[in-house]
C-alpha cells in the first residue's frame, strides 16, 4: 500500500494464469461470537470513513444474549480533531463480568488478537458484523501475489456459508504489494458479493493504516497503538484469557513435554484398552472435577482412543457447555504423550477446540495428529469441519448423522 487511497481506477488483476498457478489457502481460525450489529450514521455532516458499528462479544463458547445499549450511552461517529483519526463507536464485547466498548480502531486492532489468543503476522483477518452468521477468520497471506485470489475464496465461501452480510477486514502486514492486494481484492471482491466492507485496516509494527478512501492523511502514514497496555488486553488478563505473541507460540502450548512424556513410558508399555464405557465415564469425572488423567488413565485411554468405538466415548456426547473444560483436560494429555501414542488424543482436541470456537487451537490440534497419522478419520473430520468454516452451533444438528455413520478406526 502506499499510504493513500487507492484510485478507483486502478483495479486488481485477474487473469488465467493467476487461476492456473493458485495455491490452496487454509482457514487457520474461526471463532464464534455474538453478532455485530451495524448502525447506519445518523448525522449528514458524518465524513465518509467514519463508521458507526455496534456488538457483543462473549468470551467463552456459550452465548449470552445481546446486551441492550441506548442512545444516552453511545457516543456519536465523530472525527476527533483537525486530521486525527475516525471514532468507530461502540463495538462491544461481553466477557465474563465486563463489557468491552470498542471506539476507535485501536480497539479493533486490540480486540482482534483477544479474540483469536494470538497476535497475527501476514494474516488476513475478517470479522463479521450483524446477524446471522457471526464469525472471525484468519487467513495466511501469501507470498505471491497471484495466489490473493485463493485467499478472498478462502474467506469468501465460509462468509456465504455462514450468511455473513457486512464484514470488517483487518490485514496484518508490512506496506507491501500482497498486502496491498489482498486489502482490495477481498473489498472489491467482498462488495460485488452483496457483502458490505465497513473498514480496512491495515497493521503492522503497533500501527494501524486506513486503506478505504475518507480518512484524514494521518490515518494513512499510520497511527501507533499499544496492545500491551490497551484496556482490552488488561481486562483480558483479568478474566483468565491468554493472547499468545504468535500462532507458532499458541502451538507451542499443546507441543510435548518431554520430560512428562519420559516419566509415562513405561506405563504405556502394558497398558490395556478400557471395558466399554469406562472411558466415557473416565472423561465425564474429569470435566465435572476440573482434573487431570493420571498417569495409569492417560496411558490406558491413549490405547483405547486407537479403536474407533471407543473413541467416540471421548468426544460424541459432548455439548458446547462442556468444550472450553475438555480443551483443558485434552491438552494436558496431548502434552504429556509421546509422539507414537499422541495422534487419537489431539484428534480429540481439535475437536473439542472447534466446538468451544477456538479454530486457531483445533488446526494446531490436527496438525499435530496428522503430523503421526495422516489418514486419522477424527482428524480428517475435525479439518473439514475447519475447512467448511462450520458453526459449532450446528453440533447438535451433525451429532446424530456422525454418531449414525460411526468413527471408523483410523
Amino acid at each position: 500500500m502506499t499510504g493513500l487511497p487507492r484510485s478507483d481506477g486502478l483495479s486488481r488483476c485477474s487473469t488465467a494464469a493467476k487461476k492456473a498457478s493458485r495455491s490452496r489457502c487454509r482457514i487457520d481460525a474461526v471463532v464464534r461470537t455474538d453478532p455485530l450489529n451495524q448502525e447506519a450514521p445518523t448525522t449528514a455532516e458524518r465524513p465518509t470513513g467514519a463508521r458507526r458499528i455496534v456488538g457483543h462479544f462473549p468470551s467463552t463458547g456459550a452465548a449470552g444474549p445481546p446486551s441492550s445499549t441506548g442512545s444516552s450511552t453511545r457516543r456519536r461517529g465523530t472525527w476527533v480533531g483537525a486530521g486525527s483519526v475516525p471514532v468507530m463507536d461502540d463495538i462491544e464485547r461481553t466477557l465474563t463480568s465486563a463489557r468491552l466498548s470498542a471506539r476507535t480502531p485501536d480497539d479493533l486492532a486490540a480486540f482482534v488478537p483477544l479474540a483469536l489468543g494470538f497476535v497475527p503476522e501476514r494474516s488476513v483477518v475478517m470479522v463479521s458484523v450483524g446477524a446471522p452468521g457471526p464469525m472471525n477468520a484468519r487467513v495466511t497471506l501469501p507470498h505471491d501475489p497471484d495466489d490473493v485470489d485463493d485467499l478472498v475464496e478462502a474467506l469468501l465461501r465460509p462468509a456465504r456459508l455462514n450468511q455473513v452480510s457486512e464484514v470488517v477486514v483487518l490485514v496484518y502486514d508490512d506496506d507491501t504489494t500482497v498486502a496491498d492486494e489482498a486489502a482490495w481484492s477481498i473489498h472489491e471482491e467482498f462488495t460485488a458479493a452483496g457483502i458490505r466492507v465497513h473498514e480496512v485496516l491495515r497493521v503492522h509494527d503497533q500501527h494501524w493504516y486506513a486503506v478505504l478512501p475518507g480518512a484524514p492523511l494521518a490515518a494513512y502514514q499510520g497511527v501507533p497503538f499499544s496492545l500491551d497496555s490497551h484496556r482490552f488486553t488488561a481486562q483480558g488478563v483479568l478474566e483468565g484469557r491468554v493472547t499468545h505473541p504468535s500462532r507458532e507460540a499458541l502451538r507451542a502450548t499443546i507441543a510435548t513435554d518431554d520430560r512428562a512424556a519420559s516419566l509415562l513410558a513405561p506405563t504405556l508399555d502394558g497398558a490395556a484398552e478400557l471395558p466399554a464405557g469406562a472411558l466415557c465415564a473416565l472423561v465425564r469425572r474429569h470435566l465435572e472435577l476440573g482434573t487431570r488423567f493420571s498417569g495409569a488413565e492417560l496411558a490406558a485411554v491413549s490405547v483405547s482412543l486407537r479403536t474407533g468405538q471407543l473413541r467416540d466415548e471421548a468426544w460424541v456426547w459432548l455439548g458446547r457447555e462442556q468444550a472450553r473444560a475438555a480443551v483443558e483436560l485434552w491438552s494436558d494429555a496431548v502434552r504429556r504423550l509421546p509422539a507414537t501414542h499422541v495422534a487419537g488424543a489431539a484428534a480429540v482436541l481439535g475437536f473439542c477446540a472447534w466446538l468451544a470456537g477456538d479454530g486457531a487451537l483445533a488446526w494446531c490440534a490436527v496438525d499435530r495428529c496428522h503430523e503421526v497419522e495422516p489418514t486419522h478419520s477424527l482428524g480428517g473430520l475435525v479439518a473439514q469441519l475447519l475447512d467448511s468454516a462450520t458453526s459449532p452451533a450446528q453440533w447438535e444438528v451433525l451429532r446424530p448423522r456422525l454418531t449414525a455413520s460411526g468413527d471408523p478406526a483410523a
